[in-house]
């Protein structure tokens, strides 16, 4: 890989000022000649417009009318999906959050029970505010806490009736974990057996067909109804569609427009879906593929460097995405990829976390990304960017 230039930014800021801090690590990584990915708020408004505008006119969406109320673009995003999934029918939603609330509330309806059943981990759980019960009414249930997915046997035998199942593909909490294809189809038929309906959190679903050998339209055609996002996997603006048996999108229609989901016009997030079902989505595989050849390089140059305690998790990514441990605070870690970057133009990892109340003390996990941009990096630009990396923690080669 070639040599890149350092990135050139506007100096320091007040490190008390977490809004500005942020501003400045968007500017430093996105602004980066080299990276693994394209972070989805790396870039320049006027750069994605024009990206967005040079698709449109060269695949004939540019001569189109704009979008009213749902219809054009927008329709056309939900015949896409639906064909892609191998299922009847498709709403587009603004946002997956709306989408899933939607979603689980029909079926709530149609199964008597409001009571769903998921992971702790899972997006409603963890990122939402606790907004299936405080919007929709619904109630949670856990069959595991386990840091997967649930067996047959703990949908079979746990304890409490639900109405349906709801499937994380992939748990992203839980390092983008999937199950085995055996074990998926086993859990979906024990909810079967309860006679619970079950419904796939796809925010990540394109990225699942290399883990499961399977196409998207059998992997979709296991649930009752599952919900895909567009900026997650395919470089969309925004947006979300749930896809399933017409009858129950027609009342997720409805649902739709009464969460306040009926937007004027959303063709700008319509055609970056459809632009990234064309451009990224026939990419995803080989991003996959190239992430276990990162993921490998990562583990030899942490295990060759001294580092200590690390976790790469999984140990074979089951996406394109996978989680990175070391032994040091999050700060330290930040600190350290963000003066990568300022010093040789190169972004490795972007902000680290704290591990959470399950984690190991005095750790921190940060999520790395392998797409396009990462297709270039060879297993010795990893390796040499890993040791740069490390050379800039507080006391190097010694285990921090």
């Amino acid at each position: 890989m070639e040599t890149v230039e350092p990135v050139e930014t506007g100096g320091s800021v007040d490190p008390g000022d977490e809004e500005a801090a942020r501003l400045r690590r968007a500017e430093v990584w996105g602004g980066a000649a080299r990276k693994l990915w394209h972070a989805p708020v790396d870039g320049t408004v006027g750069e994605r417009l024009r990206e967005l505008a040079g698709w449109a006119e060269a695949t004939g969406y540019g001569g189109a009318a704009p979008d009213a109320y749902g219809d054009g673009p927008v329709e056309t995003l939900e015949r896409r999906v639906a064909e892609e999934l191998g299922l009847p029918a498709a709403v587009f939603f603004p946002t997956g959050t709306m989408a899933q609330q939607v979603a689980l509330r029909c079926w709530a309806g149609r199964t008597g029970n409001p009571v769903v059943a998921l992971h702790p981990l899972a997006h409603p759980e963890v990122h939402e505010a606790g907004a299936l019960g405080a919007v929709s009414g619904l109630r949670t249930t856990h069959p595991t806490d386990a840091p997967r997915l649930p067996t047959a046997g703990e949908v079979r035998d746990h304890p409490e009736p639900f109405g349906t199942l709801m499937l994380e593909l992939p748990l992203r909490d839980a390092g983008f974990a999937l199950p085995a294809w055996e074990e998926l189809t086993e859990v979906v038929e024990a909810a079967r057996e309860r006679d619970a309906v079950v419904h796939f959190d796809g925010a990540r679903l394109w990225e699942c067909p290399t883990h499961f050998g399977r196409g998207l339209a059998e992997i979709a055609g296991l649930a009752d109804s599952v919900y895909v996002s567009f900026y997650k996997s395919l470089g969309g603006q925004s947006g979300a569609v749930l896809a399933g048996p017409e009858d129950v999108m027609e009342e997720a229609a409805l649902w739709r427009h009464r969460y306040g989901g009926q937007v004027f016009q959303q063709y700008p997030a319509a055609l970056s879906a459809l632009r990234g079902l064309d451009v990224e989505l026939p990419r995803l595989p080989s991003y996959v593929t190239h992430a276990r050849v990162v993921a490998d390089a990562l583990r030899e140059a942490l295990a060759e460097a001294g580092t200590g305690w690390f976790r790469i998790h999984p140990e074979v990514p089951h996406t394109h995405q996978f989680q990175v441990w070391l032994p040091y605070s999050p700060e330290v870690l930040t600190a350290a990829a963000l003066a990568q970057t300022e010093a040789t133009g190169t972004v490795l990892f972007r902000r680290w976390s704290a591990p959470g109340p399950s984690g190991p003390p005095g750790t921190a996990r940060t999520e790395l990304t392998v797409a396009g941009p990462g297709l270039e990096w060879t297993a010795e630009d990893v390796r040499a960017a890993v040791r740069d990396f490390l050379s800039r923690l507080p006391g190097a080669g010694s285990g921090g």
